[in-house]
């Protein structure tokens, strides 16, 4: 029968697009838990520096150049994801690990945390000068301008904000297009903290 054929073809010889997903995802977000982000060597940090070195090449004041620069550098990244992904699709043990890999690469759960208990620790031991030093790390207000309670809001508006951006956002990109979609969601949004300022040299680019 056709349909049996069919049915066949596209069973158990495949695996499950979100069954793997949704088991890589788990353990990325376990292995963020445990291990957090590392001090050298992170992939968001690699990513950022290619985007660098793209920017310098090619960074004109003018709009085109600046969505040239956003192609390239996601459409690098969510590529190179996508053809992992298509290596190791046949490939269960494979998959869930490049998902996981993925996912604890993008996440950034754990270190949020980790900075804003920092910050809120300073705050109740009343050393504004540490919670100053600390805040930089998590939002690109100016410190010295803040007094403690202003700080305070920073540090959960920061978290709220980063908690979409580092986690929420990226597993929702991450459920839609898999592995592709939780890189190329991150590099949007390490550009958007790279280049989405509205500075001069920003403005336009």
């Amino acid at each position: 029968m056709p349909g049996c054929g069919s049915a066949a073809a596209s069973g158990p010889g495949r695996p499950a697009t979100e069954q793997i997903f949704a088991y890589g995802a788990a353990f990325g977000l376990l292995a963020d838990r445990l291990f957090a982000d590392p001090r050298h060597g992170h992939p968001v940090a690699a990513f950022g520096r290619a985007a660098g070195a793209v920017e310098r090449t090619l960074w004109h004041d003018h709009r085109g150049w600046g969505a040239l620069h956003t192609a390239v550098c996601v459409a690098g990244a969510a590529g190179a994801a996508a053809l992992a992904s298509r290596a190791v699709r046949d490939h269960r043990a494979l998959s869930l690990t490049l998902t996981a890999a993925a996912t604890w690469a993008v996440v950034g759960g754990t270190s949020l945390g980790r900075e804003a208990r920092a910050v809120g620790a300073a705050l109740r031991a009343d050393d504004l000068e540490l919670a100053r030093e600390l805040l930089p790390r998590l939002c690109g207000r100016d410190p010295q301008a803040l007094d403690e309670p202003q700080m305070a809001r920073a540090v959960v508006e920061s978290v709220a904000e980063n908690t979409s951006d580092a986690v929420v956002g990226a597993l929702v990109w991450g459920a839609v297009a898999g592995v592709p979609g939780l890189v190329g969601f991150r590099a949007v949004n390490t550009l958007d903290a790279m280049v989405g300022h509205r500075s001069p040299r920003y403005l336009r680019f």
